[in-house]
């Protein structure tokens, strides 16, 4: 995967948490790093899942894990798991 394909590794995350959840709010069980603007949302198995969210409002489809240990991606609109490059910090 590449820079060309929906990521950007200069962009730092948008923040430690969901930025709707702390918003409003909620709670999640672990976040999701956009690859191609950095924003932070939860993940399908929280309640509100705003990581799925920003994809189907923005069309970015590849987000990183920003759980710590973790540096897989998912891309949703391939639903697959890929390896990618290292993005800007913080990593979780």
């Amino acid at each position: 995967m590449t820079e060309s394909s929906g990521i950007d590794s200069a962009v730092p995350p948008s923040g430690t948490g969901c930025a709707e959840c702390l918003s409003n709010d909620g709670w999640w069980f672990h976040l999701r790093r956009c690859a191609e603007c950095g924003h932070i949302g939860c993940c399908d198995s929280s309640p509100a899942q705003h990581a799925s969210a920003h994809f189907t409002e923005t069309g970015h489809p590849i987000v990183r894990s920003f759980e710590p240990g973790e540096d897989w991606f998912w891309h949703y609109g391939e639903s697959q798991y890929y390896d990618g490059p290292a993005l800007a910090d913080p990593q979780s």
